[in-house]
C-alpha cells in the first residue's frame, strides 16, 4: 500500500468523513484488518477561513503549503486536499509539496461524464460557485454548470460556514437546500454536485429529484485508488 498525505481541517467535520471513507474503501477491497495508510495534517481552520473571506489567498497558501511540505517530508507519496474550496490554490500546494495532487474537481467531473450526464447544478461555498478555479475545470471536461442565483448562493454559503462547519444540522437549512436544488433542476440540471465537503451532513439522495454527486465520497474513492494502485 502506498502512503497518502491528507491535508484536512477545512473543516474538521468533513475531514472526519474523509478518514472514515478512506478506511472503509480500503477494507472493502482488502478485507480483514486492513486500514488506510495515511498521513493527516489537520490545520486550524479559523485563520484559513478568515483569509478566504478577506480575499487573502496568499495567506491561505502560506498556511497550507507549510502543512503540505510537512506531509511530503513525512513520507506521503501523493496529496489529497480534503476540501473543495481550497483547490483554488491546488497548483501552489502541488508545487510546494512536490507531490502529485488528486484533484477533487477532476475526479468529480470524470464520474459525471462516465454516467452520461452533461448539465449539472453546483452547490458549494460562494468561492467555489462564483470563481473559475472549479467551475472552469468542470467546463473543461465538457460539462455545462448551473449555479444558484445570488440570494441562493449567499444562503448556501452561510449555512456551510455558520452551521455545517460547526457540525450543526438544521431542518430549516435542509429545506432551503431542497428548494435550491429544485430550482437548479427547473433550470435544466440533470444532476447536482454537492461541491462542498460538508453538504452531505445535511442532504441525501432522497432530498433531490435528480442524482447527487457527493464530492467527498468521489474524492475519497480516488484516494483509495491511489493507495492500492
Amino acid at each position: 500500500m502506498r502512503t497518502l498525505g491528507v491535508l484536512g481541517g477545512m473543516s474538521w467535520t468533513s475531514t472526519a468523513t474523509y478518514y472514515r471513507l478512506l478506511n472503509e474503501g480500503v477494507v472493502a477491497r482488502l478485507g480483514g484488518l486492513h486500514s488506510a495508510q495515511l498521513l493527516l495534517h489537520s490545520v486550524d481552520f479559523d485563520p484559513v477561513a478568515k483569509a478566504q473571506h478577506e480575499g487573502d489567498w496568499d495567506a491561505t497558501v502560506a498556511i497550507l503549503a507549510r502543512a503540505a511540505e510537512g506531509l511530503a517530508r513525512g513520507g506521503a507519496e501523493a496529496l489529497l486536499v480534503a476540501t473543495n474550496t481550497m483547490h483554488k490554490v491546488a497548483d501552489e500546494l502541488e508545487q510546494a509539496s512536490g507531490l502529485p495532487l488528486l484533484h477533487i474537481a477532476d475526479a468529480t467531473a470524470d464520474a459525471i461524464v462516465a454516467d452520461g450526464v452533461s448539465t449539472v447544478g453546483l452547490l458549494a461555498t460562494a468561492f467555489t460557485m462564483e470563481q473559475d478555479f472549479y467551475v472552469g475545470r468542470l467546463r473543461a471536461k465538457g460539462l455545462e454548470v448551473i449555479v444558484p442565483d445570488a440570494p441562493q448562493r449567499a444562503e448556501v454559503h452561510r449555512i456551510i460556514y455558520d452551521e455545517l462547519c460547526l457540525d450543526v444540522v438544521l431542518d430549516a437549512s435542509r429545506d432551503a437546500y431542497r428548494d435550491v436544488m429544485a430550482s437548479l433542476v427547473e433550470r435544466g440540471a440533470e444532476a447536482v454536485i454537492l461541491g462542498c465537503t460538508e453538504i452531505t451532513l445535511l442532504v441525501r439522495e432522497h432530498d433531490s429529484t435528480v442524482p447527487l454527486y457527493d464530492t467527498t465520497r468521489i474524492h475519497a474513492d480516488a484516494g483509495v485508488d491511489f493507495l492500492l494502485g
